[in-house]
Protein backbone atom coordinates (compact mmCIF):
# COMPACT_ATOMS: atom_id res chain seq x y z
CA UNK A 1 0.00 0.00 0.00
CA UNK A 2 2.85 2.80 0.79
CA UNK A 3 4.83 1.28 -2.08
CA UNK A 4 1.89 2.44 -4.20
CA UNK A 5 1.26 6.03 -2.69
CA UNK A 6 5.08 6.17 -3.39
CA UNK A 7 4.90 5.75 -6.86
CA UNK A 8 1.89 7.59 -7.37
CA UNK A 9 3.78 10.68 -5.97
CA UNK A 10 6.63 9.71 -7.89
CA UNK A 11 4.37 9.92 -11.29
CA UNK A 12 3.12 12.99 -10.18
CA UNK A 13 6.37 14.95 -11.33
CA UNK A 14 6.34 18.62 -11.31
CA UNK A 15 3.00 18.14 -9.32
CA UNK A 16 4.69 15.99 -6.30
CA UNK A 17 5.20 19.44 -4.34
CA UNK A 18 0.93 20.61 -4.95
CA UNK A 19 0.16 17.22 -3.47
CA UNK A 20 2.26 16.83 -0.64
CA UNK A 21 0.83 20.55 0.06
CA UNK A 22 -2.74 19.14 -0.14
CA UNK A 23 -1.84 16.44 1.79
CA UNK A 24 -0.67 18.76 5.08
CA UNK A 25 -3.71 20.65 4.95
CA UNK A 26 -5.30 17.42 5.28
CA UNK A 27 -3.06 16.35 8.21
CA UNK A 28 -4.02 20.13 9.91
CA UNK A 29 -7.81 19.16 9.13
CA UNK A 30 -7.48 15.71 10.53
CA UNK A 31 -6.38 17.86 13.84
CA UNK A 32 -8.99 20.68 13.63
CA UNK A 33 -11.50 17.95 13.37
CA UNK A 34 -9.85 16.64 16.42
CA UNK A 35 -10.95 19.71 18.00
CA UNK A 36 -14.47 18.59 18.34
CA UNK A 37 -13.52 15.74 20.31
CA UNK A 38 -11.47 17.80 22.84
CA UNK A 39 -14.72 20.22 23.22
CA UNK A 40 -16.90 17.26 23.95
CA UNK A 41 -14.23 15.91 26.61
CA UNK A 42 -14.57 19.66 28.42
CA UNK A 43 -18.26 19.47 29.06
CA UNK A 44 -17.80 15.61 30.34
CA UNK A 45 -15.38 16.34 32.45
CA UNK A 46 -17.41 18.89 33.81
CA UNK A 47 -20.11 17.09 34.38
CA UNK A 48 -18.26 14.20 35.82
CA UNK A 49 -16.68 15.84 38.64
CA UNK A 50 -19.63 18.36 38.98
CA UNK A 51 -17.99 21.47 38.46
CA UNK A 52 -19.99 22.97 35.21
CA UNK A 53 -19.80 26.98 35.11
CA UNK A 54 -20.81 29.24 33.23
CA UNK A 55 -17.78 29.21 31.10
CA UNK A 56 -17.94 25.68 30.45
CA UNK A 57 -20.42 25.68 27.71
CA UNK A 58 -18.54 29.24 26.00
CA UNK A 59 -15.23 26.95 26.18
CA UNK A 60 -16.96 23.97 24.24
CA UNK A 61 -18.37 26.12 22.06
CA UNK A 62 -15.12 28.49 21.58
CA UNK A 63 -12.85 25.00 20.69
CA UNK A 64 -15.50 23.93 18.58
CA UNK A 65 -16.29 26.80 16.50
CA UNK A 66 -12.37 27.23 16.12
CA UNK A 67 -12.36 23.64 14.44
CA UNK A 68 -15.15 24.19 12.23
CA UNK A 69 -13.95 27.09 11.10
CA UNK A 70 -10.08 25.70 10.89
CA UNK A 71 -11.61 22.10 9.26
CA UNK A 72 -13.33 24.01 6.98
CA UNK A 73 -10.73 26.54 5.91
CA UNK A 74 -8.46 23.46 5.96
CA UNK A 75 -10.70 21.35 3.67
CA UNK A 76 -11.00 24.33 1.01
CA UNK A 77 -7.35 24.39 1.26
CA UNK A 78 -6.41 21.08 0.62
CA UNK A 79 -9.04 20.11 -2.27
CA UNK A 80 -7.70 23.11 -4.33
CA UNK A 81 -4.66 22.04 -4.08
CA UNK A 82 -5.30 17.81 -4.73
CA UNK A 83 -7.17 19.44 -7.38
CA UNK A 84 -4.73 21.56 -9.14
CA UNK A 85 -2.10 18.80 -8.78
CA UNK A 86 -4.63 16.70 -9.43
CA UNK A 87 -5.30 17.83 -13.46
CA UNK A 88 -2.35 19.18 -13.71
CA UNK A 89 -0.52 16.04 -13.51
CA UNK A 90 -3.01 13.93 -16.21
CA UNK A 91 -3.21 17.29 -18.47
CA UNK A 92 1.09 17.18 -18.79
CA UNK A 93 1.12 13.40 -18.87
CA UNK A 94 -1.07 13.59 -22.02
CA UNK A 95 1.26 16.08 -23.39
CA UNK A 96 4.05 14.16 -22.50
CA UNK A 97 2.54 11.03 -23.98
CA UNK A 98 2.02 13.07 -27.43
CA UNK A 99 5.55 14.63 -27.16
CA UNK A 100 7.03 11.34 -26.48
CA UNK A 101 5.51 9.16 -29.02
CA UNK A 102 6.92 11.89 -32.04
CA UNK A 103 10.58 10.27 -30.98
CA UNK A 104 9.08 6.88 -31.49
CA UNK A 105 10.65 4.50 -33.83
CA UNK A 106 7.43 3.97 -36.10
CA UNK A 107 7.92 0.09 -35.70
CA UNK A 108 6.28 0.67 -32.45
CA UNK A 109 3.42 1.82 -33.88
CA UNK A 110 2.79 -1.10 -36.13
CA UNK A 111 3.66 -3.32 -32.96
CA UNK A 112 1.13 -1.63 -31.18
CA UNK A 113 -2.32 -1.57 -32.00
CA UNK A 114 -4.04 2.03 -32.07
CA UNK A 115 -6.80 1.36 -29.32
CA UNK A 116 -3.55 0.44 -26.41
CA UNK A 117 -2.09 3.80 -27.60
CA UNK A 118 -5.58 5.32 -27.48
CA UNK A 119 -6.70 3.57 -24.58
CA UNK A 120 -3.63 5.24 -22.66
CA UNK A 121 -3.97 9.01 -23.33
CA UNK A 122 -8.29 8.45 -22.53
CA UNK A 123 -9.55 6.15 -20.81
CA UNK A 124 -6.14 5.02 -18.77
CA UNK A 125 -5.68 8.78 -17.98
CA UNK A 126 -9.59 8.95 -16.97
CA UNK A 127 -9.23 6.43 -14.88
CA UNK A 128 -6.71 8.35 -13.25
CA UNK A 129 -8.37 11.18 -13.42
CA UNK A 130 -11.26 10.29 -11.50
CA UNK A 131 -9.31 8.14 -8.73
CA UNK A 132 -6.52 9.72 -7.80
CA UNK A 133 -8.27 13.02 -6.47
CA UNK A 134 -10.80 10.91 -4.49
CA UNK A 135 -8.34 7.38 -3.68
CA UNK A 136 -5.58 9.27 -2.26
CA UNK A 137 -6.48 11.88 -0.27
CA UNK A 138 -9.44 10.19 1.57
CA UNK A 139 -7.62 6.94 2.26
CA UNK A 140 -4.57 9.35 3.42
CA UNK A 141 -7.12 11.27 5.52
CA UNK A 142 -8.55 7.79 6.61
CA UNK A 143 -4.85 6.81 7.89
CA UNK A 144 -4.33 10.12 9.19
CA UNK A 145 -7.20 10.61 11.28
CA UNK A 146 -7.41 7.12 12.64
CA UNK A 147 -4.08 7.31 13.69
CA UNK A 148 -4.24 10.89 15.36
CA UNK A 149 -7.19 9.68 17.78
CA UNK A 150 -5.83 6.23 18.18
CA UNK A 151 -2.83 8.17 20.29
CA UNK A 152 -5.18 10.81 21.61
CA UNK A 153 -6.79 8.20 23.52
CA UNK A 154 -3.31 6.27 24.00
CA UNK A 155 -2.55 9.01 26.17
CA UNK A 156 -5.68 8.80 28.53
CA UNK A 157 -5.15 5.37 28.63
CA UNK A 158 -2.60 2.79 27.37
CA UNK A 159 -4.60 -0.05 27.14
CA UNK A 160 -7.84 1.28 25.23
CA UNK A 161 -5.30 3.12 23.21
CA UNK A 162 -3.69 -0.67 22.18
CA UNK A 163 -6.93 -1.55 21.26
CA UNK A 164 -7.66 0.59 19.06
CA UNK A 165 -4.38 0.40 17.17
CA UNK A 166 -4.66 -3.09 17.22
CA UNK A 167 -8.19 -3.02 15.35
CA UNK A 168 -6.23 -0.69 12.60
CA UNK A 169 -3.68 -2.90 12.31
CA UNK A 170 -6.07 -5.64 11.67
CA UNK A 171 -7.35 -3.52 9.28
CA UNK A 172 -4.49 -3.18 7.43
CA UNK A 173 -4.02 -7.08 7.53
CA UNK A 174 -7.33 -7.57 5.62
CA UNK A 175 -6.92 -4.71 3.52
CA UNK A 176 -3.36 -6.30 2.25
CA UNK A 177 -5.49 -8.98 1.23
CA UNK A 178 -7.53 -7.14 -0.70
CA UNK A 179 -5.02 -5.20 -2.34
CA UNK A 180 -3.45 -8.55 -3.44
CA UNK A 181 -6.72 -9.24 -4.87
CA UNK A 182 -7.23 -6.45 -6.66
CA UNK A 183 -3.55 -6.38 -8.10
CA UNK A 184 -4.34 -9.95 -9.94
CA UNK A 185 -7.86 -8.58 -11.35
CA UNK A 186 -6.63 -4.90 -12.56
CA UNK A 187 -4.19 -5.45 -15.34
CA UNK A 188 -7.69 -8.01 -16.49
CA UNK A 189 -9.63 -5.07 -16.24
CA UNK A 190 -7.41 -2.14 -18.21
CA UNK A 191 -6.93 -5.04 -20.73
CA UNK A 192 -10.80 -4.97 -21.54
CA UNK A 193 -10.74 -1.31 -21.49
CA UNK A 194 -8.18 -1.28 -24.74
CA UNK A 195 -9.89 -3.74 -26.13
CA UNK A 196 -12.64 -1.56 -25.93
CA UNK A 197 -11.34 1.52 -27.03
CA UNK A 198 -9.60 -0.55 -30.08
CA UNK A 199 -12.86 -2.22 -30.87
CA UNK A 200 -14.95 1.34 -31.12
CA UNK A 201 -12.23 2.72 -32.83
CA UNK A 202 -12.14 -0.16 -35.34
CA UNK A 203 -16.18 -0.39 -35.96
CA UNK A 204 -16.58 3.87 -36.56
CA UNK A 205 -13.27 3.70 -38.77
CA UNK A 206 -14.76 0.84 -41.07
CA UNK A 207 -18.38 1.91 -40.88
CA UNK A 208 -17.86 2.46 -45.19
CA UNK A 209 -16.90 -1.22 -45.19
CA UNK A 210 -19.47 -2.60 -42.93
CA UNK A 211 -22.18 -0.56 -44.39
CA UNK A 212 -21.06 -1.58 -48.47
CA UNK A 213 -20.32 -5.46 -47.80
CA UNK A 214 -24.04 -5.68 -45.38
CA UNK A 215 -21.29 -6.87 -42.00
CA UNK A 216 -23.54 -4.90 -39.77
CA UNK A 217 -24.44 -8.03 -37.75
CA UNK A 218 -20.93 -9.24 -37.62
CA UNK A 219 -19.46 -5.79 -36.71
CA UNK A 220 -22.09 -5.49 -34.16
CA UNK A 221 -21.48 -9.18 -32.72
CA UNK A 222 -17.61 -8.35 -32.27
CA UNK A 223 -18.06 -5.11 -30.63
CA UNK A 224 -21.27 -6.26 -28.32
CA UNK A 225 -18.83 -9.34 -27.34
CA UNK A 226 -15.84 -6.77 -26.73
CA UNK A 227 -18.31 -4.30 -24.14
CA UNK A 228 -19.76 -7.67 -22.54
CA UNK A 229 -16.01 -8.74 -21.76
CA UNK A 230 -15.31 -4.92 -20.00
CA UNK A 231 -18.55 -5.14 -18.06
CA UNK A 232 -17.40 -8.94 -17.00
CA UNK A 233 -14.30 -7.34 -16.00
CA UNK A 234 -15.46 -4.58 -14.13
CA UNK A 235 -18.45 -7.14 -12.40
CA UNK A 236 -15.62 -9.40 -11.51
CA UNK A 237 -13.91 -6.73 -9.50
CA UNK A 238 -16.74 -5.46 -7.71
CA UNK A 239 -17.82 -9.36 -6.71
CA UNK A 240 -14.45 -9.68 -5.33
CA UNK A 241 -14.16 -6.77 -3.55
CA UNK A 242 -17.10 -6.88 -1.56
CA UNK A 243 -16.25 -9.99 1.25
CA UNK A 244 -13.18 -7.63 2.08
CA UNK A 245 -15.04 -4.65 2.32
CA UNK A 246 -17.31 -6.20 4.73
CA UNK A 247 -14.72 -8.00 6.61
CA UNK A 248 -12.80 -4.52 7.16
CA UNK A 249 -15.82 -3.57 8.46
CA UNK A 250 -16.88 -6.06 10.75
CA UNK A 251 -13.08 -5.82 12.19
CA UNK A 252 -13.54 -1.77 12.64
CA UNK A 253 -16.88 -2.63 14.49
CA UNK A 254 -16.21 -5.46 16.54
CA UNK A 255 -12.53 -3.41 17.56
CA UNK A 256 -14.74 -0.02 18.47
CA UNK A 257 -17.39 -2.34 20.55
CA UNK A 258 -14.73 -4.16 21.68
CA UNK A 259 -12.80 -1.02 23.24
CA UNK A 260 -16.16 -0.06 24.67
CA UNK A 261 -16.55 -3.15 26.58
CA UNK A 262 -13.20 -3.33 28.14
CA UNK A 263 -13.56 0.42 29.52
CA UNK A 264 -16.84 -0.84 31.41
CA UNK A 265 -14.72 -3.63 33.02
CA UNK A 266 -11.55 -1.78 33.78
CA UNK A 267 -14.83 1.26 35.62
CA UNK A 268 -15.88 -1.93 37.15
CA UNK A 269 -12.91 -3.21 38.39
CA UNK A 270 -11.78 0.18 39.76
CA UNK A 271 -8.44 0.46 37.06
CA UNK A 272 -10.05 3.36 34.95
CA UNK A 273 -12.06 6.94 36.15
CA UNK A 274 -15.27 7.46 35.38
CA UNK A 275 -14.72 10.26 32.88
CA UNK A 276 -12.13 8.05 30.70
CA UNK A 277 -14.58 5.27 30.30
CA UNK A 278 -17.40 7.54 29.26
CA UNK A 279 -15.05 9.36 27.17
CA UNK A 280 -13.71 5.93 25.35
CA UNK A 281 -17.89 4.91 24.88
CA UNK A 282 -19.11 8.50 23.64
CA UNK A 283 -15.79 8.31 21.09
CA UNK A 284 -15.59 4.28 19.88
CA UNK A 285 -17.17 5.14 16.76
CA UNK A 286 -15.70 8.44 15.61
CA UNK A 287 -12.36 7.03 15.86
CA UNK A 288 -12.69 4.94 12.83
CA UNK A 289 -15.17 6.80 11.20
CA UNK A 290 -13.03 8.13 8.53
CA UNK A 291 -11.56 5.05 8.06
CA UNK A 292 -14.33 3.05 7.67
CA UNK A 293 -15.61 5.60 4.47
CA UNK A 294 -12.13 5.21 3.15
CA UNK A 295 -12.30 1.47 3.11
CA UNK A 296 -14.27 1.55 -0.10
CA UNK A 297 -11.20 3.43 -1.53
CA UNK A 298 -8.21 1.02 -0.56
CA UNK A 299 -9.42 -1.35 -3.65
CA UNK A 300 -8.85 1.22 -6.34
CA UNK A 301 -4.89 1.47 -5.33
CA UNK A 302 -3.60 -1.34 -7.48
CA UNK A 303 -6.30 0.36 -10.05
CA UNK A 304 -4.23 2.83 -10.01
CA UNK A 305 -1.13 1.49 -10.19
CA UNK A 306 -2.17 -0.62 -13.54
CA UNK A 307 -2.36 2.91 -15.36
CA UNK A 308 0.48 3.81 -14.07
CA UNK A 309 1.87 0.79 -15.37
CA UNK A 310 0.25 1.58 -18.67
CA UNK A 311 1.67 5.24 -19.28
CA UNK A 312 5.29 4.35 -18.36
CA UNK A 313 5.22 1.64 -20.71
CA UNK A 314 4.99 4.59 -23.34
CA UNK A 315 7.90 5.65 -21.52
CA UNK A 316 9.58 3.02 -21.30
CA UNK A 317 9.63 2.39 -25.84
CA UNK A 318 12.36 2.98 -27.57
CA UNK A 319 13.28 6.76 -28.37
CA UNK A 320 15.36 7.32 -31.92
CA UNK A 321 17.28 10.43 -31.07
CA UNK A 322 19.27 9.22 -28.08
CA UNK A 323 22.50 10.16 -28.40
CA UNK A 324 22.01 12.54 -31.30
CA UNK A 325 22.63 16.20 -31.06
CA UNK A 326 20.93 18.72 -33.23
CA UNK A 327 23.04 19.44 -36.25
CA UNK A 328 23.20 21.64 -39.46
CA UNK A 329 24.50 19.54 -42.67
CA UNK A 330 26.81 22.19 -44.65
CA UNK A 331 24.91 19.99 -47.58
CA UNK A 332 21.99 17.97 -48.33
CA UNK A 333 23.16 14.71 -50.42
CA UNK A 334 21.65 11.87 -49.20
CA UNK A 335 23.86 8.29 -48.86
CA UNK A 336 22.89 4.68 -48.90
CA UNK A 337 25.95 2.82 -47.55
CA UNK A 338 25.01 -1.24 -47.27
CA UNK A 339 21.91 -1.02 -45.76
CA UNK A 340 19.67 -3.32 -44.94
CA UNK A 341 16.17 -3.28 -42.78
CA UNK A 342 13.71 -5.77 -42.08
CA UNK A 343 10.40 -5.15 -40.56
CA UNK A 344 9.99 -8.26 -37.72
CA UNK A 345 11.65 -11.71 -39.59
CA UNK A 346 10.80 -10.06 -42.87
CA UNK A 347 13.41 -8.73 -45.04
CA UNK A 348 12.85 -5.21 -46.69
CA UNK A 349 16.14 -3.86 -47.72
CA UNK A 350 18.91 -5.34 -49.03
CA UNK A 351 22.55 -4.34 -49.08
CA UNK A 352 21.15 -0.93 -50.68
CA UNK A 353 24.10 1.77 -51.64
CA UNK A 354 23.58 5.09 -53.52
CA UNK A 355 23.50 8.47 -53.53
CA UNK A 356 21.32 11.57 -54.21
CA UNK A 357 23.11 14.57 -54.92
CA UNK A 358 21.90 17.88 -53.28
CA UNK A 359 19.61 19.98 -55.96
CA UNK A 360 18.78 16.92 -57.93
CA UNK A 361 15.06 14.96 -59.05
CA UNK A 362 15.62 11.03 -57.78
CA UNK A 363 12.75 9.18 -59.33
CA UNK A 364 12.26 5.47 -57.13
CA UNK A 365 10.03 2.66 -59.54
CA UNK A 366 9.44 -0.53 -58.88
CA UNK A 367 7.01 -3.05 -58.44
CA UNK A 368 4.54 -3.02 -55.65
CA UNK A 369 5.99 -4.18 -52.32
CA UNK A 370 9.40 -3.84 -53.77
CA UNK A 371 10.28 -1.39 -50.97
CA UNK A 372 10.05 2.05 -52.08
CA UNK A 373 8.44 4.32 -49.51
CA UNK A 374 10.34 2.15 -46.77
CA UNK A 375 13.27 3.76 -48.52
CA UNK A 376 12.06 7.00 -47.99
CA UNK A 377 10.62 6.49 -45.05
CA UNK A 378 14.69 5.39 -43.88
CA UNK A 379 15.45 8.22 -45.04
CA UNK A 380 13.97 10.49 -42.64
CA UNK A 381 14.72 8.05 -39.78
CA UNK A 382 10.62 6.51 -39.59
CA UNK A 383 12.82 3.25 -38.69
CA UNK A 384 16.66 2.50 -37.94
CA UNK A 385 18.35 0.23 -40.16
CA UNK A 386 19.21 -3.05 -39.42
CA UNK A 387 22.83 -2.24 -40.87
CA UNK A 388 24.78 0.40 -42.83
CA UNK A 389 24.35 3.25 -42.73
CA UNK A 390 21.81 6.50 -44.21
CA UNK A 391 23.46 9.91 -44.28
CA UNK A 392 22.45 13.58 -44.93
CA UNK A 393 25.42 16.12 -45.83
CA UNK A 394 27.87 13.57 -44.92
CA UNK A 395 26.64 12.96 -41.23
CA UNK A 396 24.66 9.48 -40.16
CA UNK A 397 20.96 9.97 -39.19
CA UNK A 398 21.67 8.56 -36.40
CA UNK A 399 23.56 11.47 -34.91
CA UNK A 400 20.91 13.91 -35.35
CA UNK A 401 18.50 14.84 -32.87
CA UNK A 402 14.96 13.85 -34.70
CA UNK A 403 13.75 17.59 -34.96
CA UNK A 404 16.79 18.71 -36.26
CA UNK A 405 16.90 15.93 -39.30
CA UNK A 406 13.17 16.85 -39.80
CA UNK A 407 13.83 20.74 -40.38
CA UNK A 408 15.01 19.33 -43.45
CA UNK A 409 12.80 17.44 -44.67
CA UNK A 410 9.29 17.96 -46.48
CA UNK A 411 7.12 15.47 -47.12
CA UNK A 412 3.77 14.82 -49.50
CA UNK A 413 2.16 11.44 -48.95
CA UNK A 414 -0.55 9.76 -51.49
CA UNK A 415 -2.79 9.62 -48.35
CA UNK A 416 -2.77 12.91 -46.77
CA UNK A 417 -3.94 13.12 -43.53
CA UNK A 418 -5.41 16.55 -42.05
CA UNK A 419 -5.96 17.34 -38.89
CA UNK A 420 -9.91 18.13 -37.44
CA UNK A 421 -8.87 22.34 -37.25
CA UNK A 422 -9.23 25.15 -39.46
CA UNK A 423 -7.12 24.89 -42.97
CA UNK A 424 -5.15 27.79 -41.92
CA UNK A 425 -4.13 25.68 -39.16
CA UNK A 426 -3.65 22.76 -41.28
CA UNK A 427 -0.98 24.95 -43.49
CA UNK A 428 0.39 26.15 -40.63
CA UNK A 429 1.32 22.65 -39.02
CA UNK A 430 4.34 22.79 -41.28
CA UNK A 431 5.66 26.24 -39.49
CA UNK A 432 3.48 26.96 -36.42
CA UNK A 433 4.78 30.88 -36.00
CA UNK A 434 3.81 31.93 -40.01
CA UNK A 435 1.74 34.78 -40.58
CA UNK A 436 -1.70 34.20 -42.28
CA UNK A 437 0.11 36.09 -44.85
CA UNK A 438 2.81 33.41 -45.12
CA UNK A 439 0.53 30.98 -44.95
CA UNK A 440 -1.91 32.60 -48.08
CA UNK A 441 1.40 33.13 -50.53
CA UNK A 442 1.96 29.28 -49.98
CA UNK A 443 -1.89 28.21 -50.35
CA UNK A 444 -1.75 30.43 -53.69
CA UNK A 445 1.76 28.73 -54.66
CA UNK A 446 0.27 25.44 -54.11
CA UNK A 447 -2.73 26.23 -56.42
CA UNK A 448 -5.87 26.04 -53.45
CA UNK A 449 -6.57 29.71 -52.47
CA UNK A 450 -9.18 29.79 -54.79
CA UNK A 451 -11.16 27.03 -53.65
CA UNK A 452 -10.48 28.23 -49.73
CA UNK A 453 -12.14 31.26 -50.68
CA UNK A 454 -15.14 29.74 -51.72
CA UNK A 455 -15.62 28.00 -48.54
CA UNK A 456 -17.84 29.34 -46.26
CA UNK A 457 -15.42 30.43 -43.67
CA UNK A 458 -12.39 30.90 -46.34
CA UNK A 459 -8.79 30.29 -44.13
CA UNK A 460 -11.40 29.73 -40.88
CA UNK A 461 -13.78 26.12 -42.25
CA UNK A 462 -12.95 23.27 -40.15
CA UNK A 463 -12.43 20.67 -42.39
CA UNK A 464 -13.22 17.62 -40.49
CA UNK A 465 -10.96 14.25 -39.37
CA UNK A 466 -8.62 13.88 -42.22
CA UNK A 467 -10.10 16.37 -44.56
CA UNK A 468 -13.33 14.24 -44.52
CA UNK A 469 -15.52 17.72 -46.10
CA UNK A 470 -12.94 18.42 -48.91
CA UNK A 471 -11.97 16.51 -52.41
CA UNK A 472 -9.12 14.60 -52.61
CA UNK A 473 -7.40 16.81 -54.91
CA UNK A 474 -8.08 19.81 -52.21
CA UNK A 475 -5.95 17.87 -49.50
CA UNK A 476 -3.33 17.21 -51.51
CA UNK A 477 -2.74 20.74 -52.64
CA UNK A 478 -3.33 21.66 -49.08
CA UNK A 479 -0.81 19.20 -48.21
CA UNK A 480 1.73 20.68 -50.82
CA UNK A 481 0.67 24.29 -49.26
CA UNK A 482 2.01 22.73 -45.64
CA UNK A 483 5.13 21.61 -47.54
CA UNK A 484 5.91 24.56 -49.42
CA UNK A 485 5.53 26.65 -46.27
CA UNK A 486 8.10 24.45 -44.16
CA UNK A 487 10.51 25.44 -47.05
CA UNK A 488 12.64 22.15 -46.55
CA UNK A 489 15.44 21.69 -48.95
CA UNK A 490 14.69 17.94 -49.24
CA UNK A 491 11.20 17.21 -51.02
CA UNK A 492 9.74 13.75 -50.75
CA UNK A 493 7.08 12.69 -53.09
CA UNK A 494 5.39 9.76 -52.00
CA UNK A 495 2.76 8.69 -55.33
CA UNK A 496 1.41 12.15 -54.19
CA UNK A 497 -0.66 12.34 -57.91
CA UNK A 498 -1.42 8.45 -57.95
CA UNK A 499 -5.45 8.76 -56.79
CA UNK A 500 -6.00 12.34 -57.98
CA UNK A 501 -8.75 13.11 -60.61
CA UNK A 502 -8.03 14.25 -64.25
CA UNK A 503 -9.57 17.71 -63.26
CA UNK A 504 -7.31 18.44 -60.19
CA UNK A 505 -4.46 16.90 -61.55
CA UNK A 506 -2.59 19.75 -63.72
CA UNK A 507 -3.25 22.26 -60.81
CA UNK A 508 -1.75 19.80 -58.70
CA UNK A 509 1.36 19.62 -61.38
CA UNK A 510 1.91 23.13 -61.19
CA UNK A 511 1.61 23.13 -57.35
CA UNK A 512 4.30 20.15 -57.38
CA UNK A 513 6.68 22.24 -59.50
CA UNK A 514 6.23 25.46 -57.76
CA UNK A 515 6.97 23.25 -54.17
CA UNK A 516 10.00 21.44 -55.53
CA UNK A 517 11.89 24.08 -57.52
CA UNK A 518 15.53 23.92 -56.30
CA UNK A 519 15.20 21.73 -54.15
CA UNK A 520 16.27 18.15 -53.66
CA UNK A 521 13.44 15.89 -54.86
CA UNK A 522 12.92 12.39 -53.88
CA UNK A 523 9.59 10.68 -55.48
CA UNK A 524 8.20 7.20 -56.28
CA UNK A 525 5.62 7.55 -58.89
CA UNK A 526 4.28 5.41 -61.46
CA UNK A 527 3.82 8.33 -64.28
CA UNK A 528 5.82 8.54 -67.23
CA UNK A 529 5.97 12.03 -67.20
CA UNK A 530 7.52 12.69 -64.02
CA UNK A 531 9.80 9.73 -64.26
CA UNK A 532 11.28 10.43 -67.39
CA UNK A 533 12.41 13.56 -66.50
CA UNK A 534 14.30 12.66 -63.07
CA UNK A 535 18.38 13.15 -63.01
CA UNK A 536 18.54 9.66 -62.08
CA UNK A 537 16.04 6.55 -61.23
CA UNK A 538 16.32 3.98 -58.94
CA UNK A 539 14.30 0.52 -59.82
CA UNK A 540 13.67 -2.05 -56.89
CA UNK A 541 13.01 -5.26 -56.32
CA UNK A 542 12.25 -7.93 -53.50
CA UNK A 543 14.73 -4.78 -51.85
CA UNK A 544 17.34 -4.66 -53.92
CA UNK A 545 18.74 -1.96 -56.68
CA UNK A 546 18.20 -3.94 -60.14
CA UNK A 547 19.10 -1.11 -62.15
CA UNK A 548 20.16 2.62 -61.84
CA UNK A 549 20.47 5.58 -64.41
CA UNK A 550 18.64 8.05 -66.35
CA UNK A 551 15.79 7.50 -68.52
CA UNK A 552 18.06 6.99 -72.01
CA UNK A 553 20.33 4.60 -70.16
CA UNK A 554 17.73 2.42 -69.13
CA UNK A 555 14.79 2.48 -71.58
CA UNK A 556 17.60 0.33 -73.88
CA UNK A 557 18.21 -1.90 -71.12
CA UNK A 558 15.60 -4.95 -71.04
CA UNK A 559 14.70 -4.92 -67.17
CA UNK A 560 11.85 -4.03 -64.93
CA UNK A 561 12.32 -0.59 -66.29
CA UNK A 562 11.54 -0.87 -69.83
CA UNK A 563 8.83 -3.15 -69.04
CA UNK A 564 7.13 -0.34 -66.37
CA UNK A 565 7.26 2.14 -69.42
CA UNK A 566 5.69 0.07 -72.14
CA UNK A 567 2.96 -0.72 -70.07
CA UNK A 568 2.94 2.56 -68.90
CA UNK A 569 2.55 3.49 -72.55
CA UNK A 570 -0.09 0.79 -73.55
CA UNK A 571 -2.16 2.65 -70.56
CA UNK A 572 -1.75 5.59 -72.27
CA UNK A 573 -2.79 4.55 -75.47
CA UNK A 574 -5.41 2.13 -74.75
CA UNK A 575 -9.47 3.23 -75.79
CA UNK A 576 -12.46 1.65 -76.44
CA UNK A 577 -13.23 1.49 -80.05
CA UNK A 578 -16.53 2.35 -81.40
Amino acid sequence: MFGAYKRFFRFAGEQKGTWYKGMAFELLRSIFEALQFVALLVVLRALVEQNMTGATPWMAFGIMAVSVAGAALCWYLAHNSEGHANYRMCAEKRIHIGERMKYMPMGYFNAQSLGSLTAAATSTMEDLESMSFAVIARTVVGMIRTTIFSLAILCFDWRIGLVFLLGMLLFLWVNSLLLKKSRELSPGRLAAQTRLVDAVLEYIQGMSVVRAFHGDKAANQTLNRTIEETEQQNFKLERKRIPYNVLEQIVLRVTAVAAILFSIWFFLQGSMTLFTCLMVVVSAFLVYSELESAGEMFFMLPMIDASIDRVEEIDRAPRMDEGGSVQTPKHCDISFEHVDFSYGERKIIRDVSFTIPEGTTTAIVGPSGSGKTTLTSLMARFWDVDSGAVKLGGIDVKDYVLDSLMHNFSMVFQRVYLFNDSIENNIKFGKPDATHEEVVAAAKAARCHDFITALPDGYDTIIGESGATISGGERQRLSIARAMLKDAPIIILDEATANVDPENEAELQEAIEALTGGKTIIMIAHRLKTVRNADQILVLDHGEIVQHGTHDQLIGQQGIYADFILNRRAAIDWKINA
